[in-house]
C-alpha cells in the first residue's frame, strides 16, 4: 500500500503542466493535518513547488533539469479553481498588440478576485485586483485592447486606437466599440472618434 505522500505525488504527476493542487483534493486519503504535512514534506524535498498558501504545483522535468511550470498555465489553473477572471496586465497586452516595444520585466496579471502574490521558483508573480470594466471583455483581443489602452493612458490613446483599428480583426474591433458604455469616458470618447472614421 502506498503512503500518503506517494499517493499525492502519483496524482500530481498525472496532471497537466501548471495545474494547481490543493489540500482539499486529497482529504479522501487522510486527515487535513496529514495532507498538509505530506504536501509540506513534498515541497521541502522539491517534489512539489509551493506557489502560495495551500497551493502547490509539479515542477517540470526536462533533459535540462527541472524548472517551474509556465506562469500562464499556473495562473489559468488558479483562475479555473477560484472562478475568477484573470487576464494579462495592460503592459503585457500593449506589448502583445504591438503598441509598445517595452517588454514588462515583472509578470503581473489582473483579476476579479483579491490581490495576491504567487511564487514560481525564483520569480514572483503579482495577481492584482482590477475594476470590472478592465475585465469585461475577458482574455479576447478586444479585452486585451481595453487593458492596453488603460495602460497607455489618455495621452497615447488616439495613436494606439489608430493602430488597433488596423490590426484587430473586424469582429474584435466591433466588440471593443460596443463596450464603450462600460469604459471610462476618455477611452469611450476616443474609441467613438476612431470608430466614426469607418
Amino acid at each position: 500500500m502506498s503512503t500518503l505522500p506517494e499517493s499525492i505525488l502519483l496524482h500530481s504527476r498525472s496532471m497537466p503542466e501548471g495545474r494547481v493542487l490543493s489540500p482539499k483534493e486529497f482529504l479522501h486519503l487522510g486527515s487535513r493535518a496529514a495532507v498538509d504535512q505530506a504536501l509540506s514534506r513534498l515541497s521541502k524535498e522539491n517534489h512539489l513547488l509551493r506557489v502560495g498558501r495551500g497551493a502547490y504545483v509539479n515542477p517540470v522535468s526536462s533533459r535540462f533539469g527541472t524548472r517551474a511550470p509556465s506562469p500562464e498555465k499556473v495562473v489559468a489553473s488558479l483562475a479555473a479553481q477560484s472562478g475568477e477572471t484573470v487576464t494579462p496586465h495592460g503592459a503585457m497586452a500593449a506589448s502583445g498588440l504591438g503598441l509598445t516595444q517595452q517588454v514588462p520585466i515583472r509578470e503581473v496579471y489582473l483579476t476579479s478576485g483579491r490581490t495576491r502574490k504567487i511564487k514560481l521558483g525564483q520569480s514572483e508573480i503579482l495577481i492584482k485586483h482590477a475594476p470590472s470594466w478592465m475585465l469585461a471583455l475577458g482574455v479576447s483581443p478586444a479585452g486585451n485592447a481595453v487593458r492596453a489602452l488603460a495602460w497607455m493612458g489618455p495621452s497615447h490613446v488616439d495613436k494606439s486606437l489608430t493602430t488597433l483599428h488596423h490590426t484587430l480583426p473586424k469582429e474584435e474591433w466591433q466588440a471593443l466599440t460596443s463596450a464603450r458604455a462600460a469604459l471610462p469616458s476618455w477611452m469611450a470618447r476616443a474609441i467613438g472618434q476612431e470608430a466614426s472614421r469607418d
